[in-house]
């Protein structure tokens, strides 16, 4: 009797033993090791925006950091051209080096030549036959500003003026410019209203395209019959301006959509802004400038995560652990009361054979104004299964 109960016994313990060896492997946990959020230290600058009119601020990858608060739509004049050659780029594509397809004038592009002279706007001289490259036209829009040209390209593209308004319109709204009406081309029309951030928004885009880039820093192009003709931004290089464009003539008075590069902590960081109904144009590139010089200060780079910073830890129930470190550094230009977010995506996870140092095991989100980048994370140090004695002798549940 006795040896069946130490039997009996001796099958439950082993029974036990073994269920308790083939039950699965518990999964590793990870425990996020830096801060959900973190506030950018320092308080927001006072900026110098202009006595009248309005104004918004955008750095690059940052997005908007300021702006005058009291933006209205009001008439965008010529810089509406921006949008112009935007949809003619994103329609008929140019890379940097290339003249494009060649459009030849024709009697409607010397009609809206004479009618603009006759309204007193903006214009480069054309004759009927004149042949004209995409990039020349460009040119000519551009850095002149001849409303002709814009014109010119809007019927080459979509046969009428009116149905490239409407394409220009579209693509407003397909970019959440809530504020932002067309009318026409050019400008011209005190119907054709935007605000500085939608404009701003407007200029970042379209400073993506490079052909529109290097036009608009340029400070003269030669035209087959006009011959030399001059950019209206007169302070291209004045503070760093790379472009972008002017707009004035109309009674609301004038804006300037602008782009300049900057150096900030040693990197090279490209500043945003507009300024609108301004009294002149120079009273607006000096309200530019002004901004300009007191954004600079303010803004700073700073590496958040550097490689092999450590990101998350790995524990297991047996003792095994190890980081997570980043795999690059992250610097980020910062502005004074912004939130850093990070978010750690990584799963708890079954180590069921040996894992090598250097596996990847997830991901950091990182995210800071319009920032949004995923970093990725390994192990610092392999990490291995439980031994036998260990899943042997467990006693977690």
């Amino acid at each position: 009797m006795r040896l069946r109960l130490v039997a009996a016994f001796v099958l439950v313990v082993a029974g036990a033993a073994a269920w308790n060896y083939l039950r699965p492997i518990p999964a590793a946990d990870v425990v996020a090791a830096l801060p959900s959020n973190e506030v950018v230290p320092g308080s927001a600058p006072t900026l110098p925006w202009p006595g009248q009119g309005a104004g918004a601020i955008a750095v690059s990858g940052l997005g908007f950091v300021a702006s005058s608060g009291n933006e209205q739509a009001l008439p965008a004049a010529s810089v509406t051209k921006v949008m112009t050659a935007l949809v003619i780029l994103e329609e008929k594509p140019l890379v940097k080096g290339a003249d494009g397809p060649v459009v030849t004038l024709t009697d409607a592009d010397v009609q809206s030549y004479r009618a603009d002279v006759a309204d007193k706007e903006s214009v480069v001289y054309v004759r009927a036959g004149e042949q004209l490259t995409e990039l020349q036209l460009l040119e000519g829009l551009l850095i002149p500003s001849a409303n002709n040209y814009s014109q010119t390209l809007a019927r080459w593209d979509a046969g009428t003026t009116e149905a490239f308004v409407a394409k220009m319109n579209a693509r407003a709204a397909a970019l959440n410019l809530k504020h932002t009406s067309f009318a026409d081309t050019s400008g011209a029309s005190p119907q054709s209203v935007s605000t500085p951030s939608d404009l701003v928004a407007l200029g970042m885009l379209a400073m993506q395209q490079e052909v529109f880039a290097q036009i608009v820093a340029m400070e003269q192009v030669v035209l087959p019959l006009a011959g030399t003709v001059y950019n209206v931004d007169r302070v291209i290089g004045q503070g760093g301006i790379v472009g972008i464009k002017t707009g004035s003539g109309l009674s609301s008075g004038a804006n300037f959509l602008f782009a300049a590069n900057i150096s900030v902590d040693g990197h090279s960081i490209t500043v945003y802004g507009c300024v609108m109904g301004q009294e002149t144009l120079d009273a607006a590139f000096a309200g530019a400038i002004g901004l300009l010089g007191a954004v600079q200060p303010v803004l700073h780079v700073r590496r958040v995560i550097a490689q092999n910073d450590v990101v998350a830890n790995v524990v297991t129930q047996w003792g095994a652990q190890t980081d997570l470190v980043s795999t690059v550094d992250v610097d980020l230009v910062e502005w004074p009361g912004l939130v850093l977010h990070q978010k750690l995506e990584s799963h708890s996870f079954v180590i069921d054979q040996p894992l090598a140092a250097g596996t990847k095991e997830g991901i950091e989100h990182v995210t800071l104004g319009d920032y949004s980048l995923d970093v990725p994370i390994v192990t610092a140090d392999g990490l291995y299964p439980p031994g036998r004695l260990w899943r042997l002798l467990r006693l977690n549940l």
